[in-house]
């Protein structure tokens, strides 16, 4: 009997037991999602979560949009709130100025930002400038989004990188997203932002799937305006880029692993305002920096960044002098081999580290 009793009482501790590291389960694995699924979300979620969020432009309603990035918004919200535009941006930017100053939260979508030139009057003069002439008393909160730089094989009038043209202008604020968790979480920020807000996509990455946490699948996640991501740890040069080249320079930096050169690789994230302070803190680490960009290089981003850190801390860090990879400045021709070489490629990325470390 006290045997019986025993072997009793050993098999429930063995079930209890079982019943225990049933729970201990390993997490999720993180979900793959493309930047085009990514930003549809961000907007599906804005405008669910405040009615005086709506979205307008050229084909974005019965379409799904031209690159399919406000797929199904329009069959959910319907004609108010996702609105098809005539092909006249100074017009449909205008009302979307308007709207912002009379209390609704507009999305304005560019077919691509070449064409935002159409409506630049009122992205600068109309949208960046009234909060501080105003005093303060007319808040812009609009976003202006599309795709932006070189696409492929569009050639020149349809192949500009803006980053610089806006980031010049004081009362913007400009955000370069690169992953799908960037565009999610930096999108939402800048629909919630009281300032105008260029949001400069990539036609090139929508299609591209990352990884996104949990916690960025979550409708109340959002990333900071102005802050930089450091995407690679290194201690042997800071590449410093935004968009699309941030992927090339993680592939440039894999290469160089090979051989014994570690790159620390910085996602910016935002132009305007630009995050100084996590270049700066990479640089005096690594002591040598390269910025690369798809702009022009004369008054770039990169030029930009490198007088910041000529004029900050950071440049009695330096061991050798700062070098900018960018595109070539020409207008982007329309050959295939041209376009190549007009544009950063990961072996004008790996032959600048190797010049700037002297090896």
């Amino acid at each position: 009997m006290a045997s019986l009793r025993c072997f009793l009482r050993s098999g429930k501790n063995a079930v209890s037991a079982g019943l225990r590291r049933e729970f201990h389960r390993t997490p999720p694995a993180a979900v793959q999602v493309t930047v085009r699924d990514a930003l549809n979300q961000a907007m599906d979620e804005e405008l669910e979560r405040d009615e005086r969020v709506f979205l307008l432009g050229e084909e974005v309603a019965q379409y799904d949009g031209a690159y399919k990035i406000s797929r199904g918004l329009w069959k959910k919200y319907g004609d108010k709130r996702i609105i098809d535009t005539p092909i006249t941006e100074m017009g449909f930017a205008g009302i979307a100025v308007g709207a912002a100053m009379a209390g609704l939260r507009p999305i304005c979508e560019f077919m691509t930002f070449n064409f935002s030139m159409q409506a630049i009057d009122q992205v600068i003069n109309s949208a960046a400038k009234t909060y501080y002439m105003s005093a303060g008393l007319q808040p812009i909160p609009i976003v202006f989004r599309g795709p932006n730089g070189a696409s492929a094989g569009v050639a020149a009038q349809h192949s500009q990188c803006f980053a610089a043209w806006y980031s010049h202008c004081p009362g913007l604020k400009v955000v370069s997203p690169w992953s799908a968790e960037d565009s999610k979480g930096l999108l939402k920020s800048a629909i919630r932002d009281d300032n105008p807000v260029v949001f400069l996509e990539n036609e090139l990455m929508y299609g591209v799937p990352f990884e996104m946490s949990e916690e960025a699948q979550s409708k109340d996640f959002i990333i900071p305006i102005g802050k930089a991501k450091l995407e690679r740890q290194g201690n042997h040069v800071t590449l410093v880029s935004h968009s699309r080249m941030v992927s090339l320079c993680l592939d440039a930096a894999a290469v160089l692993a090979k051989e014994g050169i570690e790159c620390e690789v910085i996602n910016m994230r935002t132009i305007r305002p630009l995050d100084a302070e996590a270049i700066e803190t990479s640089i005096m680490k690594t002591n040598h920096l390269i910025t690369v960009e798809g702009g022009w290089p004369q008054f770039g981003v990169g030029a930009e960044i490198l007088a910041r850190i000529m004029e900050g801390p950071a440049f009695n860090y330096l061991d050798a002098p700062a070098v900018r990879v960018t595109g070539v400045d020409i207008p982007m021709p329309y050959a295939k081999i041209l376009e190549d070489n007009s544009i950063p490629q990961i072996k004008d990325i790996i032959f600048s580290v190797k010049k700037t470390l002297n090896v």
